[in-house]
């Protein structure tokens, strides 16, 4: 039980920049203030942000705390105009927005296909397909003075590929997927993009459910279909869409950035990559503390509190839009010791980290992320095993998203 004093969330909130940027320093400062914090959303739309380990690992399995946007007090107050940029995370129909029993439903249609023995299933497939994708990142070397793109060219297509492979999402459609996904998680572009940005989306997912209506295979938008048809009330259209819209951009933009992150991590820090390389630590190893230490998703949106809560002494309103953030959790000190900061892949924490979730929404994709992330490091550094940053790892653009936590190039060179 929560037994600190009560207290109101600072009068200054924290301003979250829609460019995104690193957000550990920000992240830092204010974990330095408590466990939750006051922000200001794009359009000036006051929130909350849950930061420490603690509480936030309290807050996203709370019962009452709710994921359907009805208890979003501006929104269902007619406040937020359409094309906001983080309208769509409320809004869509899936399992992310649903509570109680709709997301038991709903989750219960899509865990078949992300169960621990079909993940192995896929396990060929995924060193298959990351096989081909090193040998065309060396090719892209080769034709580039040796430096190539690994986010474009090696952790984008690997999780892209094995999540629309399992969803039955013809290849033409895989790019255009991608650039929709990353203006949907943007949050610096504006109403007219956002809502055009949507609309594709849904346009495209919508070809795809027809082709495998008419065509349908082994994968899981035929299963869901012929579930929707055989009992009507299970899945609704705009349900399957939505669901199909989160699977796709969870499904590959947290993998993405999780690889992304974690060459980054190695390539800076080479003795971790030894010890790794002797036998001291694991590629799943080096998974965990990158999604700990350098969070593939920042600040999650959105969840809201069906009362007035109170966590770490400060009173969150009912209805506020609350972000779960992930990358400040990873790094606080009172859960993962002093040395939070250090990126270590021999760590013992004291807990766990969040960066996957809790509680009723933890992430159903989890043992297939954490099977592919720890597929493409070893076969990566076995393949080019001097792979080095191109650009100071500092100098790199930064994803423009406060949700998402990457860069948007990785140029390196795989021969050192």
């Amino acid at each position: 039980m929560n037994t600190s004093p009560e207290k109101p969330a600072p009068d200054t909130p924290h301003r979250l920049d829609p460019s995104g940027g690193c957000p550990h320093a920000a992240n830092a400062r204010l974990l330095a203030g408590g466990a939750v914090s006051s922000v200001v959303l794009p359009g000036e739309v006051r929130g909350m942000a849950v930061l420490g380990h603690d509480a936030l690992r309290e807050f996203l399995a709370h019962p009452d705390v709710a994921k359907d946007a009805r208890h979003f007090a501006a929104l269902r107050e007619g406040e937020i105009p359409d094309g906001w940029p983080l309208k769509t995370f409320a809004t869509v129909q899936g399992m992310t927005t649903a509570d109680g029993a709709d997301h038991r439903r709903l989750r219960s249609l899509m865990s078949k296909a992300f169960t621990t023995r079909r993940v192995e299933r896929l396990r060929p497939r995924v060193e298959e397909l990351t096989g081909s994708l090193l040998d065309g990142l060396e090719q892209e070397s080769a034709a580039n003075d040796g430096v190539a793109d690994l986010r474009a060219h090696f952790a984008l297509p690997l999780p892209m590929g094995v999540i629309c492979e399992l969803l039955g999402v013809d290849e033409e459609h895989h790019d255009r997927l991608h650039t929709l996904s990353n203006r949907i998680v943007a949050t610096d572009i504006g109403p007219a993009e956002v809502t055009a940005a949507n609309r594709e989306m849904v346009d495209v997912l919508a070809t795809v459910v027809a082709a495998r209506a008419e065509d349908p295979r082994d994968d899981l938008i035929s299963a869901l279909i012929a579930a929707r048809e055989a009992d009507g009330d299970r899945l609704g259209p705009h349900e399957l869409i939505g669901t199909l819209m989160l699977t796709v951009i969870a499904g590959h933009e947290t993998t993405l950035n999780l690889i992304t992150n974690a060459v980054r991590a190695l390539c800076t820090h080479r003795d971790q990559l030894a010890l790794v390389r002797e036998g001291t630590a694991s590629w799943a190893d080096v998974v965990e503390e990158t999604l700990r230490w350098d969070s593939p998703v920042s600040y999650f949106p959105f969840r809201y509190p069906t009362r007035d809560l109170t966590l770490d002494g400060t009173v969150i309103p009912k209805g506020t839009p609350v972000l779960a953030g992930y990358s400040a959790a990873g790094r606080d000190t009172k859960a993962h010791g002093e040395d939070a900061g250090r990126f270590d892949v021999t760590r013992e924490s004291r807990a766990r980290h969040l960066s996957l979730g809790h509680g009723a929404h933890f992430c159903l994709g989890a043992p297939l992320a954490r099977m592919e992330g720890a597929v493409a490091l070893r076969e990566l550094f076995a393949r080019f095993p001097a792979l080095t940053l191109a650009v100071p790892d500092p100098e790199l653009p930064r994803h423009a998203s406060f949700v998402g936590n990457s860069v948007r190039e990785l140029p390196v060179r795989v021969h050192g």
